[in-house]
């Protein structure tokens, strides 16, 4: 029951932030650096299924840390894991498209940190919820 409540406080946290992210800092910068490569409509399938498994696998990453019930050790481990998502991602589309930056690079792996520590560290408090 502790990993469903951690779950959904990861998902609710992480959607509502992102969402906010995505709507004052990504379209913008991304429709100034990349627009050219930017869909006229987002993937909503792609989205919840990324949504949906990069929870899990974040959560699975900081479940000792969360087991532990350590805040910072959860952030650290979230946020590595965020790092190496989305650093993935950014340095990839580094590689080989035409025109990514570095100021997209650095954004999104920034991003990529203290989004999912966060969102790892809401888990961790929603999973307190629930009685041992």
């Amino acid at each position: 029951m502790k990993i469903l409540f951690a779950y959904v406080g990861f998902l609710v946290s992480f959607l509502a932030i992102d969402s906010v992210w995505i709507s004052l800092v990504v379209i913008p910068l991304y429709t100034q650096e990349v627009g050219h490569l930017m869909a006229s409509e987002s993937n909503a399938i792609a989205a919840v299924l990324f949504y949906l498994i990069y929870a899990a696998g974040a959560l699975f990453i900081c479940r000792e840390a969360m087991q532990e019930n350590s805040m910072s050790g959860t952030f650290l481990n979230g946020a590595v894991a965020g790092g190496l998502a989305y650093g993935t991602y950014a340095f990839t589309n580094f590689a080989v498209l035409d025109g990514w930056s570095w100021i997209l690079v650095v954004s999104d792996v920034a991003w990529g940190l203290v989004i999912t520590g966060t969102a790892c560290c809401v888990g961790l408090l929603a999973s307190r919820m629930v009685a041992k």
